[in-house]
């Protein structure tokens, strides 16, 4: 009598079971890893680019609050050192933000008055080197006729006066600018007069804005921050010194005219790390080139690598050592990123801005904000001072 229900027999065992699989199972666990961190980045690049334009747009109140902080940044060690020396906060902030102005504007004024003096000297000069040049391509190697010498510069006068419409609005738009330059000026002072006034009550504002069980993390990190961005602004003002007397000097030895507004404006292009220096310093050597000749150009172009590699190769490690470090890459790349982004305030904001945000990203990742330190394996791009925070 047979098995109604028979039982598998060996091979029927043996036979291997085939599943369907799952939705998940059909795509690779790789391509689930890349597209869960492409979408994470895609939303992180959303929230970077609409804070961007959102700062695009209010441009106008951002330059002047950040420029203000900068200010505050190079007046903090001289505004704390008075303040521990007994005096009121009111006349610390008087003594730091007249002394300030008195300095900027004798400098300015030193300035103008060389170029009065010397403006006619160089416009001169200036012809006669155009004349020389004009002489060197009719007889030297190009072989240029005066007539098509001539010729290029008419074709040149015709351009600029087609484009006079052009220039006409643009003059118009350096008007409003200097309006707005204007009103930025006053609104970054006010800034100022603030942070100095009521800085730590500003910051106390800013925290309770977060969670509370942020605010502790997020006092410490921008305490750690904040002292980043002092001793950059210390340390690079004391290199845009060096910088200025270096290269001021070697155009006054030279006998280059407009010695100290050279040096004046190397001070102001060397808040712009690498790039402003080198900017100022050709500026230099185009002077010495119109005004005393190529031979003299050429040393003061030696006398300006000379200052950059003492800046870039001494100054830069022993100073900066101490204070905060940025790797020459990353500041090239972060300067021109700043440059493509918003022009002069971009690349003028963008080492202390990537340093502040550095210091205040590891000290929430590792936890030093607790200890309000960083220890030199915690940080990326830079380092800072390990004494303890004064609290």
């Amino acid at each position: 009598m047979s098995d109604p229900n028979p039982r598998p027999g060996f091979f029927e065992s043996l036979r291997t079971r085939v599943e369907t699989p799952s939705d998940g199972a059909l795509v690779p666990s790789a391509l689930r890893v890349t597209t869960a961190y492409a979408w994470r980045i895609l939303v992180i690049a959303g929230a970077v680019a609409l804070v961007i334009w959102l700062v695009m747009q209010l441009k106008l109140l951002v330059i002047p609050i950040l420029v203000a902080l900068l200010i505050t940044a190079l007046l903090w060690p001289a505004f704390t050192w008075l303040i521990k020396r007994g005096l009121p906060r009111w006349l610390a902030i008087v003594i730091s933000v007249l002394g300030t102005l008195v300095i900027v504007g004798g400098l300015l004024t030193l300035a103008i008055w060389q170029i009065s003096q010397q403006a006619s000297a160089v416009r001169d000069r200036a012809v006669e080197g155009w004349e020389m040049l004009r002489d060197w391509l009719i007889t030297g190697p190009f072989a240029l006729s005066p007539e098509q010498i001539d010729a290029f510069m008419k074709q040149a006068q015709e351009t600029l006066a087609e484009q006079q419409e052009l220039l006409l609005n643009g003059a118009l738009a350096v008007g409003s600018t200097a309006a707005h330059i204007g009103t930025g000026a006053v609104l970054a002072l006010f800034v100022l007069l603030c942070l100095l006034a009521d800085g730590g009550g500003i910051w106390k504002w800013v925290v309770r804005l977060f969670p509370r069980t942020a605010r502790a993390a997020t006092d410490g990190s921008g305490r750690l921050g904040w002292r980043t961005v002092v001793n950059y602004a210390r340390t690079q003002l004391l290199v845009a010194v060096i910088d200025a007397v270096g290269i001021g000097l070697s155009a006054f030895f030279l006998g280059v005219p407009l010695a100290v507004p050279i040096g004046i404006l190397v001070f102001l292009g060397s808040f712009v790390p690498i790039v402003g220096a080198v900017v100022t310093g050709f500026v230099a050597v185009l002077i010495a080139l119109v005004y005393n000749g190529w031979l003299i150009a050429v040393i003061m172009l030696a006398a300006v690598l000379a200052v950059q590699q003492l800046e870039g190769h001494v100054l830069q490690p022993f100073l900066m050592g101490s204070a905060v470090k940025v790797h020459p890459l990353a500041v090239v790349l972060v300067v021109a990123g700043g440059t493509m982004v918003a022009g002069i305030p971009g690349a003028l904001f963008a080492v202390p801005l990537a340093a502040f945000i550095n210091v205040v990203a590891v000290s929430l990742s590792s936890g030093a904000w607790r200890s309000g330190t960083l220890s030199q394996d915690q940080l990326i791009w830079r380092q800072v001072p390990t004494e303890r925070r004064a609290r």
